[in-house]
């Protein structure tokens, strides 16, 4: 018996050591690139966030990311720029309707930066990222932020353009909700 409640005083002091589980806001939450278009900085956004994190801030490296965002969602401030970008050549949103990121590896560097190394598909195509995230405590949630660059080339997005950069930059801020 005494083994018992050892056990169980053992674990509700070490709570902090076992992931949580979140859910996503997407209404809180921003997913924006930025790319350059005939040399100029243009930006954008999508929404419909969906998806869980495991996350436990005294075992950082026990986390895990498994989100995805609507394709269609995509949003540059330009109707017409958003249809066009829906379309085959572009995010091809009628056979690939999401974006998706699934991590692999949480860990913490000897400066005690939070590193991210995942796997993330744009169009049927998976490709590795690795980049420095934060994590802010809100209350009982948690916001995430990070940023990360790709080559859109990798991701059969944009085709054969000459006016647009292969290379954009991804901004993340990612709130999430612990689960009761």
């Amino acid at each position: 018996m005494k083994t018992t409640i050892a056990f169980l005083l053992f674990l509700f002091a070490n709570a902090s050591v076992f992931a949580q589980n979140y859910t996503l806001s997407d209404s809180a939450s921003s997913v924006k690139f930025t790319i350059k278009n005939l040399g100029i900085n243009s930006s954008g956004s999508f929404y419909g966030l969906k998806g869980i994190i495991k996350y436990a801030s005294a075992n950082p490296s026990a986390a895990s990311f498994n989100v995805s965002v609507a394709s269609a969602s995509i949003n540059t401030g330009i109707g017409a720029r958003d249809n066009h970008l829906k379309k085959e050549e572009y995010f091809f949103v009628e056979k690939f309707p999401v974006l998706h990121f699934e991590s692999h590896k949480v860990s913490v560097s000897a400066q005690g930066a939070l590193l991210m190394n995942g796997i993330i598909t744009i169009k049927g195509v998976s490709k590795e990222v690795f980049f420095p995230f934060t994590v802010i405590p809100k209350g009982n949630n948690l916001l995430f932020n990070g940023t990360f660059n790709l080559n859109r080339r990798d991701f059969n997005v944009g085709g054969s353009s000459l006016v647009l950069s292969d290379n954009l930059t991804v901004n993340l801020s990612v709130l999430a909700k612990k689960i009761p």
